[in-house]
């Protein structure tokens, strides 16, 4: 039986530094890395983006993302649907996966719930250059859908993965650094999720910080963590 070791980092945004960060080359053959949205080696078709592709393809690890407001929706939606570890994904090759949306998926006996997508802050500028996709705003049917899927599991999981956190959670750290509070309806869902499942931690990515916000919600950006029932201390980067 092949033991995953899972990690969870956040928003990568394409940067290629992060693929040459310690942290990551750290992963065996066998672990499982999870992005938190935002991937971001799947957005304009470069040249460069299409290297990333293979090279991260052709890894012993698996690389698997929810996504975020900054990846190609039509390009991900067009790759092959298939199952991974009991939930549905897009296979972008080889072992670069997309971790669809509302999916329980089954690593190393614990269950994880996937919820990617968003809401640009930019979407106005995007527009205009085609790289905005209405598709990154759940639907209420996508929505339902995961709700139903919980359902299953008894509403019981161990760790839920998303970009977005939950509206309490946002509304704490944005109004801990000052910021406007940009609470949407995909924020209000989590929160109805959180408040109807029970789980161990949730990871989210969206905020761009690495820290500890509540005993059972981390925000990820940077750090490359291993998946954890118990809250870990972050460095601040």
């Amino acid at each position: 039986m092949v033991r995953f070791l899972v990690y969870v980092t956040g928003d990568m945004h394409g940067c290629l530094d992060r693929l040459y960060d310690k942290e990551f080359r750290k992963l065996k053959k066998g672990d499982v890395l999870i992005v938190c949205g935002d991937f971001g080696f799947i957005f304009d078709g470069s040249k460069t983006e299409k290297q990333v592709i293979n090279f991260l393809a052709t890894r012993k690890f698996v690389t698997a993302f929810v996504e975020g407001t900054h990846d190609n929706l039509d390009y991900i939606n067009s790759c092959r649907t298939t199952v991974w570890q009991g939930g549905m994904v897009h296979r972008i090759k080889g072992n670069l996966l997309h971790l669809m949306r509302g999916q329980v998926f089954y690593i190393d006996g614990q269950k994880f719930f996937t919820f990617g997508g968003g809401e640009s802050t930019d979407r106005d500028m995007r527009v205009d250059n085609g790289l905005w996709w209405r598709e990154e705003e759940p639907t209420p049917e996508e929505m339902a859908d995961g709700a139903r899927m919980l359902d299953e599991t008894g509403c019981n999981v161990d760790f839920i993965i998303t970009h977005e956190p939950p509206s309490l959670v946002k509304s704490a750290m944005l109004l801990r650094i000052g910021n406007t509070d940009r609470v949407n309806k995909l924020n209000g869902y989590l929160e109805e999720i959180g408040r109807s499942c029970t789980f161990k931690r949730w990871y989210f990515g969206s905020l761009h910080e690495d820290k500890v916000v509540t005993d059972r919600h981390t925000c990820v950006f940077k750090k490359v963590i291993p998946v954890s029932v118990k809250p870990q201390k972050l460095a601040e980067i």
